[in-house]
């Protein structure tokens, strides 16, 4: 799981700017999903509906952990300047369902995470949910203690390394290790904390990028444009950015060749995926989704729609592409079918397994009724088949697209906002 990763961040889903081989190769080996979503324009919502299976709004996880709160019946804080209030949320990854690595763990499996958690506080960690290790998943959702993306990195679950050590790569070291000395069938969720501010790179591809961006002339000139009421960025020219993809897909290569030395490649299924949209209109906006509209924290698709690809060995073809429905609430169940494992129906009932026959159209849904940071308005969205409806809970009312003609969302097909 990649964080804040845009669907146009990598080689195989149409940038020219970032080079991506690793990424591209496994997905050249695997099902591209060209359909994919998250269940929020944010992360942690996201990530609960990962391990749940179920929407943020069943969850009610509808915000990123840290978000402003409103406490029901506390009256609001007089520095709360907006003129809607946000919906409460529950910060913690639900007790009372079982997690996707909890029900593996129950059926013979060792399972493992590293990276980015974001799903609550001390009591609420990977290890409270099924992990049985856990390397430097804690409360926070970035990289913000010590040197940040770089060791000694200020993480109470993450041992510091060398001195400069780069956390992507430190992640995909520790997963490798895992899986190199489990001699059980193992679920390992590699859940990097990049792509996620703050922007640092390694020097050397900080450099490299920016003698790209002089070379093809994308310095400057027609950056951004408006989208109200902010800026957002059309043009992939972020040089610290593009370092911090391609430190990412080193590690994916990381993880692939450690796979093959053990021996497990061939036998081992493996999902790529983002938590949300890439980051456009804020803090730095150092990415394009362009054609698709906003990013992060938005119900447009620039903020929802996903890199996404799933190899299956002896399942999936290689090179093989599907336009369905997918969303983050699928992976689950997908997983369970997979394994031979038995649905958990009862729990279930916002995702399907992508193995099963989803050739019967179906609606997927978001609910994210919160102010987004990088200036996304509170709202629900649904789509079915080709057409998506927004509902937006201040000011803009309804709007409605219909995504294979226009895929930038420019044209709202009704009318007014009644």
């Amino acid at each position: 799981v990649a964080d804040d990763l845009g669907y146009k961040d990598l080689g195989c889903f149409g940038s020219s700017f970032y080079e991506t081989p690793h990424l591209d190769a496994l997905c050249g080996q695997s099902l591209k999903l060209t359909n994919a979503y998250a269940a929020c324009p944010v992360c942690s919502p996201t990530r609960s509906s990962i391990l749940s299976g179920q929407y943020p709004a069943r969850t009610k996880n509808t915000d990123y952990f840290g978000a402003f709160n409103p406490k029901p019946g506390k009256p609001v804080p007089k520095h709360w300047k907006k003129p809607l209030v946000p919906a409460h949320y529950i910060d913690r990854l639900p007790d009372e369902l079982t997690t996707l690595p909890e029900e593996l763990k129950k059926n013979g499996f060792a399972t493992f995470f590293a990276g980015k958690w974001h799903l609550g506080g001390k009591g609420s960690w990977p290890t409270d949910h099924g992990f049985d290790i856990n390397k430097g998943g804690w409360t926070r959702g970035g990289p913000y203690g010590g040197k940040k993306y770089f060791s000694p990195y200020g993480n109470p679950v993450l041992e510091d390394g060398p001195d400069g050590e780069h956390l992507p790569d430190r992640l995909a070291t520790e997963t490798v290790k895992f899986i190199k000395e489990t001699d059980k069938p193992f679920f390992a969720m590699l859940s990097f904390y990049s792509v996620h501010t703050p922007l640092i790179g390694r020097e050397d591809l900080v450099a490299k990028y920016k003698a790209k961006a002089a070379k093809l002339n994308l310095e400057k000139n027609d950056v951004f444009k408006p989208e109200f009421p902010r800026k957002v960025r059309v043009k992939q020219n972020h040089a610290i950015y593009g370092a911090m993809v391609e430190a990412m897909d080193e590690s994916i290569g990381k993880l692939i060749q450690g796979l093959k030395d053990s021996g497990k490649y061939d036998n081992t299924m493996i999902i790529f995926f983002s938590d949300n949209g890439g980051l456009s209109t804020s803090e730095g906006s150092p990415t394009s989704n362009q054609p698709f509209r906003a990013g992060k924290g938005w119900l447009y698709e620039g903020g929802i729609k996903e890199p996404a690809f799933i190899r299956v060995p002896g399942v999936t073809k290689a090179g093989a592409v599907s336009n369905m429905l997918v969303t983050s609430t699928d992976f689950y169940p997908t997983i369970l079918d997979a394994v031979g494992l038995a649905e958990k129906q009862e729990q279930h009932i916002d995702g399907v397994s992508l193995f099963q026959d989803l050739k019967a159209p179906r609606p997927i849904f978001w609910h994210y009724p919160h102010w987004g940071n990088q200036g996304g308005i509170p709202g629900s969205a649904v789509r079915y088949r080709n057409y998506k409806l927004i509902q937006f809970y201040y000011k803009k009312g309804y709007e409605l697209y219909d995504l294979n003609k226009d895929p930038a969302e420019q044209m709202n097909l009704i009318a007014d906002d009644s």
